[in-house]
């Protein structure tokens, strides 16, 4: 098998808890959004892959590494990033972030407190919202608000599926210490019911993760691009719904997903809050001039 492609899941952008490269997000960027994600996506089956070994999963994402940084044009999610990228003359660390998360999901199986798993949401999502910030052309002092809503998606998604990651993968991203507080086992991931403890466990982190997000919610105010402000609203809108389904829902046995008419009632809601926030702000710009 010579291509990181043969080796996709079948999952694309439409598949994510997120938005990815929406209609609201202004054309011009979404075929760099989408050869980005298409590089996140290929890296992130490798290192999930089912059938291939450690030092398989690890060549493939060398692979792609070297190919991204112009060493081989045998791979097309890295040859399609790396001229994306070189057409707006923006550099590759973004990516290459996210190919050191993907590293540590095939070498590192167990987490030990919160602070590891957050070193873990700097590689695997922070990068990916810095990304975007770059391709709108923000400043870098958005990254602290965002680097929080990555964190914060990343760990809503280690949630909702921390069973079957766990028998999938043998892959536990709740803490060791977080377990051990709560008198939670590793092994009751693998039923098919949360037992107490580990129910408990799930919740506390999922009120941490709250709170996490909450340091985010400044973001879409900080960003000048308007479309892009929208779009950070909606997914805002998104992670919260979730992590509300999270502090009250055992993910092993109960839905903790945004269903359709959620996830459009959210969207409305967030592109709407987002609107009435921008349009207040212009007034109160606006007015000191008038009155002069």
């Amino acid at each position: 098998m010579s291509s990181a492609s043969e080796l996709r899941s079948g999952k694309t952008h439409r598949d994510e808890n997120f938005p990815v490269a929406s209609w609201i997000i202004h054309p011009r960027h979404r075929a760099l959004i989408l050869a980005f994600y298409n590089f996140v996506r290929t890296a992130d089956d490798i290192a999930d892959h089912a059938s291939l070994g450690e030092r398989q999963k690890l060549n493939f994402l060398d692979l792609l590494e070297a190919e991204l940084l112009g060493q081989g044009d045998s791979q097309p999610e890295a040859v399609n990033l790396r001229r994306a990228l070189a057409e707006r003359s923006m550099p590759p660390r973004h990516a290459l972030d996210v190919l050191i998360a993907f590293r540590m999901d095939v070498t590192k199986l167990r987490y030990e407190n919160w602070d590891e798993l957050i070193h873990y949401c700097r590689y695997s999502a922070m990068p990916v919202g810095r990304f975007m910030l770059d391709v709108h052309g923000e400043s870098t002092s958005t990254w602290a608000a965002s680097d929080a809503l990555c964190a914060g998606l990343q760990i809503n998604n280690h949630l909702q599926d921390c069973g079957s990651d766990y028998k999938n993968l043998n892959r536990v991203y709740l803490p060791r210490d977080a377990l051990t507080l709560a008198g939670a086992s590793v092994e009751a991931l693998g039923h098919g019911r949360a037992s107490p403890e580990l129910l408990r466990c799930l919740h506390l982190l999922a009120a941490r993760t709250q709170a996490l997000l909450e340091e985010s919610k400044s973001l879409s105010a900080e960003v000048k691009d308007f479309r892009l402000g929208l779009e950070i609203s909606v997914i805002q809108a998104f992670a919260d719904g979730i992590v509300r389904l999270l502090k009250v829902r055992d993910p092993l046995s109960e839905r903790v997903h945004l269903g359709p008419i959620e996830l459009l009632a959210y969207s409305l809601n967030g592109i709407a809050s987002e609107i009435g926030r921008r349009a207040v702000g212009r007034r109160h710009v606006s007015k000191p001039a008038a009155d002069a």
